[in-house]
């Protein structure tokens, strides 16, 4: 918030530091997130352009290449930019997720067009990831490997690209909150606890998952997953619900961090959240929370 040239040496910076700690591109798209959450869509694509020029001067010094830099930017600055301007125009935080979920179905459809077998792709690049295990573990029962290599192959694509989508959501909240602190406190705690999706939204979800059971071959993958990617916005909404259960408790300050380390110690746990997120969409469970509380 300084002024540009902070904004783009923190950006390009971190890029690269990114590549040695991969969590750290979260850090350095919230910081182009934040310009053009606060000064708007034509100071942060020059922040994002400039970024990219400084990135790709680095680059070529460290690693002998510009190509880094231009990936980086059209895979995470660029849609984050994007995500931005639906942020502060429209306002609402879960238009803004719907917004990354689609650039997330893009994206599979767009892999699934220009590779003619993705899971015969993963299949090869998973077998050669699980090697190592193979061979310090001779008891392990290989054919059972091999065959769950073969069912999650089908739908590595969806879970990459979902996991990317989360990422860029993590940086763009990381922005949201750094905004909140600077300018308008306890601000996204409030947004985000609001988190909801329309009907309809959720109607077509369904559907979607409806759908991807009953197309065949390739269709049906494909489906699957995009459905996958579907888990990404009901997760954050679910995760919002629960939020605010759990600080109605007598001990919030234990029960709200309870929530938030078992989401990342126990993994499965995320199936109970998406649930919540879907139900909430007719139910509005936070106003009966909130009201039983009152009551």
């Amino acid at each position: 918030m300084k002024g540009r040239m902070q904004a783009m040496m923190v950006a390009s910076t971190l890029a690269l530091l990114s590549l040695l700690f991969p969590p750290v591109s979260i850090v350095s798209s919230a910081s182009v997130a934040l310009v053009t959450l606060r000064r708007g869509a034509n100071e942060g694509l020059y922040v994002l352009i400039f970024s990219c020029l400084s990135a790709a001067v680095l680059g070529f010094f460290l690693f002998g290449n510009l190509q880094f830099a231009l990936l980086y930017g059209a895979v995470l600055w660029l849609p984050i930019w994007v995500i931005s301007i639906v942020l502060r125009e429209g306002k609402h935080l879960s238009v803004a997720i719907q917004m990354a979920v689609l650039f997330g179905m893009i994206g599979v459809i767009g892999f699934y067009l220009f590779v003619t077998e993705p899971a015969a792709l993963w299949q090869s690049i998973l077998r050669v990831m699980v090697q190592p295990m193979l061979k310090s573990n001779p008891d392990v029962p290989v054919e059972q490997i091999q065959q769950t290599i073969k069912v999650f192959s089908h739908f590595m694509t969806g879970a990459i690209i979902a996991a990317s989508v989360y990422g860029l959501l993590f940086g763009l909240f990381l922005a949201r909150w750094w905004q909140s602190v600077l300018y308008n406190p306890g601000g996204f705690k409030t947004e985000y606890l609001s988190l909801r999706v329309r009907p309809k939204v959720t109607s077509t979800c369904l559907l979607f998952v409806v759908i991807s059971g009953l197309m065949p071959g390739i269709l049906s993958e494909v489906c699957w997953n995009i459905a996958i990617l579907f888990i990404v916005l009901y997760a954050f909404v679910g995760l919002a619900v629960l939020h605010v259960a759990f600080s109605q408790m007598k001990m919030k300050q234990f029960s709200v961090p309870f929530l938030y380390i078992t989401m990342i110690l126990v993994p499965h746990v995320i199936a109970v959240v998406v649930i919540v997120g879907i139900v909430d969409t007719w139910l509005d469970l936070r106003s009966k929370i909130l009201n039983k509380k009152n009551i």
